[in-house]
């Protein structure tokens, strides 16, 4: 399964962000690309550790279970999952595109440099292991740049 923490991996995923350009437009979804490139960039303080949420009640439900349903495979995400409030970007931005796929390609360059004892609480899917974040942050990653066609 693909994880993060490949570099072959990392340096495709990063390779699809620098293609992104002004003319980039979401095929699904309601985020522009400025939104998108602004939403990636927050969620990114998730799973590297600086952002701390707790586990919502759903997630302590069906997260386990939601888990195993989406995170056994490469399979894509689905279109239109919602995002976590914290990391939600409803409101018209406007950012420096070049500015921003820098900024989130350093973000994604970090990821070999976190401890092999890294653990996170994502608020759905509870704890997660370094493996378990290492997936996580590809499908993520995966899916924004899916949604722009990247």
């Amino acid at each position: 399964m693909k994880t993060i923490f490949d570099k072959a991996t990392r340096d495709d995923l990063i390779n699809r962000i620098i293609a992104l350009d002004e003319n980039s437009t979401a095929q699904w979804g309601k985020m522009n690309l400025h939104q998108m490139l602004r939403h990636c960039t927050l969620w990114e303080d998730l799973p590297q550790g600086r952002l701390h949420l707790k586990q919502e009640f759903l997630g302590k439900i069906f997260g386990k279970f939601a888990w195993w349903a989406t995170m056994r495979n490469d399979r894509p995400f689905d279109k239109n999952v919602p995002a976590s409030p914290e990391v939600q970007v409803k409101e018209p931005v406007t950012v420096n595109v070049a500015e921003e796929k820098k900024k989130w390609i350093s973000l994604i360059e970090a990821y070999p440099h976190l401890s092999a004892a890294h653990s996170i609480m994502h608020p759905f899917f509870g704890k997660l292991n370094r493996d378990q974040v290492g997936r996580l942050a590809y499908k993520h990653t995966d899916h924004h740049l899916r949604q722009f066609n990247a």
